[in-house]
């Protein structure tokens, strides 16, 4: 069960979450804690709340004296290092590191779950980036007591990757690059929302990323959110999990019109006896996404919105970004 988990987390991270249909493999529990940067967004708004600690509780860098020598073990954290133009400082990556192309110049240290810390420590950083999970707290123990300075960071929600471009700019020396960055997803975001905001009747949809058991995206998830500005009625919106499993005696008496997948998922749900029982996948009622793009909360959340837009509603193709 370990194994599984720790291969969903890595499917996660290589932004691959709405391709998953391999049945081998199973959710993790999403438990990051304590107070944190991410913890301190207030829903709704671009601009997050000031936070002076990570998700793990440890006081954020206001500086970048740290920053001589990078390890990123978190993927949406490397993407977004690139996005500023501070990858000139990464020493190393984790291996599921798979945006922006150039990442494969950086060597590869390991996983981004429960990385050995031995290696890590062989690229002497100044500083390791980590991704917030409970899995990852004993790393950032090991590696404060190895006297490197650590930041983990979790991306569950839109107001979080700007909190994570906030923090990552002041502490890689890149600030206004890093605002720059989030004002133009944020334009681009406000630009679709601005176009579906008078649609009455939005489509109820259901977001499946994973077969059996069923497990759907929920209202704790940046896809959620994705759904809400593209002009969709995502049907799990009032779970506060990001990817809830549920029934499909839920999900069929939720009645969605549109089923959201990945050009690899459409026969893979179409031909599922199981799925079959909802009759939007009967009536192979389709909307498909591409993953590369809708599965990383990362710089790509304008692309991805403007991705989703055009599909459930082909009419505002023309007038989208």
């Amino acid at each position: 069960m370990e194994r599984r988990a720790r291969r969903w987390l890595a499917l996660v991270f290589s932004a691959a979450v709405a391709a998953c249909t391999d049945s081998e493999r199973s959710p993790a529990a999403r438990d990051a804690a304590g107070v944190s940067a991410a913890q301190a967004v207030q829903p709704g708004l671009r601009a997050p709340a000031p936070a002076d600690t990570d998700d793990f509780g440890a006081p954020l860098p206001v500086d970048a004296r740290y920053a001589d020598r990078v390890v990123s073990l978190n993927p949406a954290a490397t993407e977004a290092i690139f996005a500023i133009g501070a990858h000139a400082k990464l020493v190393g990556r984790s291996r599921w590191d798979q945006y922006p192309a150039e990442v494969s110049r950086i060597p590869a240290i390991g996983d981004g779950i429960r990385p050995a810390v031995e290696a890590v420590l062989v690229a002497k950083p100044t500083l390791v980036i980590l991704y917030a999970t409970a899995e990852n707290r004993a790393v950032a123990e090991a590696l404060a007591s190895a006297g490197v300075r650590t930041i983990a960071l979790r991306v569950d929600r839109i107001a979080q990757f700007h909190a994570q471009l906030r923090v990552l700019g002041i502490a890689l020396g890149a600030p206004e690059r890093a605002a720059a960055v989030s004002d133009s997803v944020q334009r681009t975001l406000e630009r679709v929302r601005a176009l579906t905001r008078p649609i009455a009747e939005r489509p109820a949809v259901v977001w499946p990323v994973w077969n059996t058991p069923p497990m759907v995206i929920g209202g704790g998830s940046y896809m959620d959110e994705l759904l809400e500005i593209a002009g969709a009625r995502n049907v799990f919106h009032e779970s506060a999990q990001p990817s809830p499993t549920v029934s499909m005696e839920e999900i069929v008496a939720r009645a969605p019109a549109l089923v959201l997948v990945s050009a690899r998922q459409v026969a893979s749900f179409g031909n599922d006896q199981t799925w079959r029982a909802l009759p939007a996948v009967r009536a192979k009622r389709f909307v498909v996404h591409d993953p590369a793009v809708t599965g990383r909360p990362s710089v790509v959340l304008g692309m991805a919105a403007v991705q989703l837009a055009r599909v459930l509603h082909p009419t505002l193709a023309d007038s989208l970004p």
